[in-house]
């Protein structure tokens, strides 16, 4: 196995990752998954302590780092909201980082803030795991996200990826694009024209020479595309109801566009991805389809928020 250090680092960004980071992570992943599924187990996170600060709402990604500390034999002290906290109080990140130092060996942190997990790390002296700050970054996800293509398609280039929705403040197809372009795959960006991949991006991607090009239509981005990577309209991002209402019904994916762009079966059958949760951007008759590979995706973050947490606290 490849040699890669990561002790006492924090993870806050997918930039900060080389294909061998990536690689490397997905690796060892896969030789926890039988801890995931419950056919062994492991004390390697023995009197190892986790701090859960979830400041934003969170299913899969809080239920998946506890899981994966609690699995690995570790334990998990929690913050569950701003309210419940001394940020309520007016204390800062960098003081919380301070403090919560005290208290845990590693910290994954949630905030609407962007910014908000590196004002905690830089304060805090023991690893920091970025679990989504706001429209920031999630590079949890992205690296569960490259996972999961690497499963359902057995290699990431050569392909081409559709990314679909709310390419402007979602932060998983940001996260996601900044691991991609370490790969050689063509990128789609399908997305009503008010919520188009910011500017940022694309000069990123260009820097980067990887090739993208954007459509308006969900159709469209899904013919020619391996990988379909759908994103929520996020109301929370949103001050104008009315403008959430309208926008959220833009792109929705169903079996009968499915069906229309050859997606179904066969060898151009197209493997469909979303971060979750999904709020009627994709028709339930997708679910039973062999590509809907989503709540498969959910439930690799697993696996890869244990070799994080084991990698960042020295533990392998």
């Amino acid at each position: 196995m490849t040699q890669i250090s990561f002790k006492g680092r924090d993870i806050l960004s997918t930039e900060q990752f080389s294909r061998e980071d990536i690689l490397h992570v997905c690796e060892v992943a896969k030789s926890f998954e039988k801890v995931a599924q419950k056919q062994e187990t492991s004390d390697i996170m023995k009197g190892c302590v986790m701090a859960s600060l979830f400041y934003e709402p969170s299913t899969r990604t809080r239920l998946s780092f506890e899981t994966a500390m609690k699995r690995l034999g570790g334990m998990v002290v929690t913050a569950a909201s701003e309210d419940t906290s001394s940020l309520s109080k007016g204390e800062t990140f960098y003081d919380t980082g301070k403090m919560v130092s005290a208290y845990a060996d590693v910290v994954a942190m949630r905030h609407p803030k962007r910014g908000s997990v590196d004002e905690l790390a830089r304060g805090c002296s023991v690893p920091v795991i970025n679990a989504g700050d706001g429209p920031g970054q999630h590079p949890t996800q992205a690296l569960l996200d490259i996972y999961t293509i690497m499963k359902e398609r057995g290699t990431v280039d050569g392909l081409t990826v559709c990314l679909a929705g709310d390419l402007k403040y979602g932060r998983t197809v940001h996260s996601l694009l900044m691991l991609l372009r370490h790969f050689s795959v063509k990128l789609v960006f399908a997305s009503p024209a008010e919520l188009r991949m910011p500017d940022e991006y694309k000069e990123y991607l260009r820097d980067k020479n990887v090739d993208f090009k954007e459509v308006d239509s969900l159709e469209e981005g899904i013919r020619g595309s391996d990988v379909l990577y759908m994103t929520r309209v996020q109301q929370e991002r949103f001050e104008d109801r009315a403008e959430y209402e309208r926008l959220k019904l833009a792109f929705v994916l169903d079996y009968s566009m499915l069906e229309r762009c050859g997606g179904v079966t066969g060898s151009s059958a197209i493997t469909i991805m979303h971060p979750l949760p999904r709020v009627g951007e994709i028709s339930m008759d997708v679910d039973d389809l062999p590509g809907a590979a989503y709540f498969r995706q959910a439930a690799n973050g697993v696996p890869i928020r244990m070799a994080l947490l084991a990698f960042v606290t020295g533990r392998i």
